[in-house]
């Protein structure tokens, strides 16, 4: 290392580092060093007794401050040699995440970099980029030997393209977007993806696109599509994932490749929107309505907003694609709207939508948790060797245990929740905190050993319907294979992979699962697909409830019949059971009509004010208390209030505080939890408002010795 002596000292430079913006430090702490450092050098500074990474975002002579500064800066210890530092776009991209999000600079920025990159020192970094480096090529040589004149005037795919698949490309390649992709379930959405990107790497085979899903097991179907169409062309090496499932070693080899160009394509989940791409050309957002591209704890940004703003940024092309849109992005798909939309209407071979059946459980036996119609059709299915899905979206067993004499119900002592029960190991376990303890032999109040079970979850319905099929085993002459895929049976490493290779091949009948099976496969085999319990969606208080159950049916209702011929001797199905049969929306399910579903959910947001005719934002606080909790936010309440009658810039700011209120998960993890709610008809207003707030609400933490941690939620999803 070189000499860092004081006297060499004659730079002082402004580093990111990760501190929260509860921590009340500034953006960026000043360090000195012997020379300047370009904007987004990644290096190792003192903070307090720790070494921890920096992001330097500013380089100044000491000549150019006064010569007692006051306070003794802290000399940088070590620069990361051999690696290019974060493009100037990165960095403005952190900025503004982190300003619109609410957040401390160095928060949103070093969360967004590998764990190991924070944890390794500089000098393994090295050794580590040294051996990467060996063993991958560089894209000029990928470049030479994948890019020839010849193999660019041949299209890398020999697949025939609809009228409408190539209308569809012909806007992407000619317009400027952003572009809203609508296209109904097995319209062939992610082959123009593939050819999209096809075209943009070989107009430019230096650049870089990133292709994001909403959850992790949407990753392994799509890869091998992407790995089948590109691998020979661009290399083995020039095609990563990146996201939470993946070793810290893993994450870390992508991101080195993005950051030093190797890597064309990127694939991830919400977190590659950070991703260091200096070449990026291109962003697909595929399921793009998926609430899973909203943050829910720390930096709580959203991925599919950040990728309108980081194409823009960078004059990358994004398309995102859904079958059923978010309503914001259908908003601003309108005529009047920003984006253009690109309409996939028919789905490849012509095959037909499901057929919707509704099941009046009002009319079933008491109790009855799969209904004889359906189990007829699914009998069917099973024997033209055809599968079907079940779709309930609660895992465990059974919500609740309750004892039948004084009414005693399995709640948490640490939540404001019940404990399910989990059959396979005989336990009640917190969905929302984690613990865990075994089934009481007895009421702990009454002593009564009467325990029932109310509701239902996955376990129970593959167990009940293991047991309903089991007489037409005997008739059938084989075993019926049903699986159960939900977070309970896919903890261990591959598990989810496993299974859906296994229903893939076929060697699954019945697939009975939570959502997570609901949205982005193609199962090729499946003709019937069941939603046995869609009603506790129906009813919430949580006004966007309806946009996503619908979205939910819809796409599970996709699943079925993608084999166009399949559908030549088997139409496919989408079965309801419901006790509520005429509720407006089963109605527009029955025609697949999203468009009709979105006008009528958008007049009446229109009417409530509510987004996207409004800007939203929560404060949420925690506390021993939930007096605590929400004193505090009211505190926060008055200076909003305050704020907005005195203060001459926010004059004329149209913001409404509403009351502070528990959260609808009031207690969690022994943490007493309520929010205020701030709404404004401009975007631009409520974002001033909240940044003026920041001063007041630091002040406040220091008043309000209950509070442990509060939050600002922008844009959130779940009131």
């Amino acid at each position: 290392m070189p000499d860092n002596s004081p006297l060499d000292m004659s730079w002082i430079l402004s580093v990111w580092i990760q501190s929260p913006r509860h921590a009340n430090l500034s953006d960026a702490l000043s360090y000195s060093w012997k020379d300047a450092l370009p904007l987004g050098q990644l290096v190792r500074v003192p903070m307090g007794a720790r070494h921890v990474l920096g992001i330097v975002v500013n380089s100044t002579p000491r000549a150019e401050l006064d010569a007692d500064l006051g306070y003794k800066i802290k000399p940088i210890l070590s620069v990361f040699e051999g690696l290019d530092p974060l493009s100037s776009n990165w960095v403005s991209l952190v900025e503004f995440a982190a300003n619109y999000y609410q957040r401390s600079m160095g928060e949103m920025a070093l969360a967004a970099l590998p764990p190991q990159m924070r944890s390794l020192s500089d000098e393994q970094i090295h050794k580590k980029l040294q051996k990467w480096q060996r063993q991958r090529s560089t894209p000029q040589t990928i470049v030479q030997s994948a890019h020839t004149q010849e193999e660019n005037l041949q299209p890398w795919s020999s697949r025939s393209l609809s009228a409408e698949q190539q209308q569809v490309l012909e806007s992407i390649a000619s317009g400027t977007g952003p572009f809203l992709l609508f296209g109904q379930t097995g319209s062939g959405k992610t082959e123009v993806y593939l050819q999209a990107i096809e075209s943009v790497l070989k107009k430019n085979p230096l650049a870089q696109v990133l292709i994001m899903v909403p959850e992790i097991n949407l990753t392994p179907q799509l890869m091998a599509r992407v790995k089948e169409r590109f691998e020979k062309h661009l290399g083995e090496h020039s095609l990563v994932c990146q996201h939470s499932g993946m070793t810290p070693a893993q994450r870390l080899n992508a991101w080195l490749a993005a950051h030093q160009g190797q890597a064309s394509i990127v694939l991830g989940t919400r977190m590659s929107i950070f991703m260091s791409l200096p070449r990026l050309a291109m962003i697909v957002v595929d399921e793009e309505h998926d609430a899973s591209y909203k943050q829910q704890e720390g930096s709580r940004y959203s991925a599919r907003d950040l990728a309108i703003y980081r194409a823009r940024l960078v004059g990358a092309k994004v398309l995102l694609g859904s079958a059923t849109p978010s309503l914001e992005s259908w908003f601003q798909s309108e005529p009047s709207g920003k984006y253009q939309r690109l309409y996939m209407n028919q789905k490849i071979g012509g095959a037909a939508h499901a057929k919707v059946i509704r099941v009046d459980m009002n009319h079933q036996p008491r109790n009855t948790i799969v209904s004889a119609p359906l189990l007829q059709a699914i009998k069917a299915r099973v024997q033209r060797q055809e599968q079907s899905i079940l779709l309930l979206n609660r895992r465990g067993y059974a919500p609740i245990i309750q004892c039948n004499s004084c009414g005693w119900m399995t709640q948490c002592l640490h939540c404001s929740a019940y404990k399910v029960f989990h059959k396979l190991d005989k336990s009640l376990r917190c969905h929302h905190c984690g613990h865990t303890s075994r089934v009481p032999a007895a009421c702990p109040v009454c002593a009564d050993q009467d325990l029932g079970m109310l509701g239902l979850g996955t376990q129970k319905i593959e167990e009940h319907l293991a047991q309903l099929l089991k007489p037409f085993e005997e008739e059938l002459g084989r075993p019926i294979r049903v699986q159960r895929v939900d977070a309970d049976s896919t903890k261990t490493k591959d598990s989810l992979e496993l299974q859906l290779q296994a229903f893939h091949a076929g060697e699954v009948d019945i697939l009975v699962g939570t959502q997570m099976i609901a949205k982005g496969h193609d199962f090729r085999r499946v003709s019937l697909v069941a939603a046995i319990d869609p009603d506790s969606g129906l009813f919430s208080s949580d006004f966007r409830a309806p946009e996503r159950l619908f979205a939910l049916l819809m796409q599970a209702g996709g699943r079925a019949g993608r084999d166009w011929q399949l559908q030549e001797h088997s139409s496919p199905e989408l079965w309801i059971q419901t006790k509520h049969p005429k509720h407006k929306i089963f109605s527009a399910l029955k025609t697949f009509d999203y468009e009709q579903f979105a006008k009528d959910e958008l007049a009446e947001r229109a009417l409530a004010n509510m987004p996207p005719f409004s800007a939203q934002a929560l404060i949420r606080a925690e506390g021993k208390t939930q007096e605590g909790a929400q004193l505090f936010l009211l505190a926060i309440r008055a200076c909003a209030m305050e704020l907005l009658s005195q203060d001459e810039s926010c004059a004329g700011c149209e913001v409404f505080a509403y009351s502070v209120v528990p959260m609808a998960l009031r207690k969690l993890a022994n943490m007493e939890r309520a929010q205020m709610l701030l709404e404004s008809p401009s975007r631009s207003q409520l974002q001033h408002v909240l940044g003026k707030l920041q001063a007041p609400m630091q002040e406040l933490r220091k008043k309000h010795k209950d509070i442990v941690r509060w939050a600002v939620d922008v844009d959130p999803q779940q009131l």
